[in-house]
């Protein structure tokens, strides 16, 4: 039996991905029944399954003449499509691993910023305790700085105003001292030190002795003469 067709060449020529099914199926009165049908294994889409398959039916003479005009088109949509749905899930795919890759970075700063607020509002409690201990200047210093905190400068500075208020305002360590008396020259020089019977006792003398200088003097002018 001579045959002259160019099956396989036109088979070849189709733009299409994927592995083509071809069953063929007697029926009755002389007539065939033909179902193509492609698969694309790479494409990861369930959705592929719903593209149904090509169902052909006629005499061998007519599907001679019409198979490749009636199949070249819907295959090759069919085929685009399926490519389109792979294009679509590696998409989405790749969507998913941005969308967990994102979620895991707004959870890290999440437990960062967690951190952070705990680190801030346990140094606040510290000087709270400092503060009702009557440790002014320490719970001034436990309060955290502003450049760790910028979101919390006006809290920051509030507290740092309420506490450095509470004492001296020379924050490097100086405080006024009261100036103390200076001490007697009895207490620097207990062995001087005397009452007031020995002070008039003492001028007393003091007296005495001047006018017996005075009357001596007068005795010595008296021998002269």
């Amino acid at each position: 039996m001579e045959t002259t067709t160019n099956f396989f060449n036109q088979i070849a020529q189709l733009q299409i991905i994927g592995d083509l099914h071809i069953t063929i199926a007697k029926g009755a009165e002389d007539r065939l029944i033909v179902l193509v049908m492609l698969q694309n294994e790479e494409c990861g889409d369930n959705a592929k399954h719903c593209i149904p398959p090509l169902n052909l039916r006629g005499t061998a003479e007519e599907l001679d003449s019409g198979f490749f005009e009636n199949i070249t088109a819907p295959i090759e949509s069919a085929s685009g499509l399926m490519v389109d749905m792979e294009g679509y899930m590696k998409r989405l795919e790749d969507t998913k691993k941005q969308s967990a890759m994102e979620k895991e970075k707004d959870d890290k700063q999440k437990k960062e910023q967690e951190a952070k607020d705990k680190k801030f509002a346990d140094a606040m409690v510290k000087a709270d305790e400092l503060e009702k201990e009557g440790k002014f200047r320490e719970a001034w210093i436990k309060v955290p700085e502003i450049h760790e905190f910028p979101l919390k400068a006006e809290e920051i500075r509030r507290r740092k105003s309420e506490l450095s208020a509470k004492f001296a305002p020379d924050l490097f360590g100086s405080t006024t001292e009261t100036a103390k008396p200076e001490p007697s020259r009895e207490a620097l020089f207990p062995e001087y030190a005397y009452d007031s019977s020995d002070a008039q006792e003492r001028e007393t003398d003091e007296e005495f002795d001047a006018e017996d200088m005075e009357n001596w003097e007068d005795e010595n002018q008296e021998e002269r003469y």
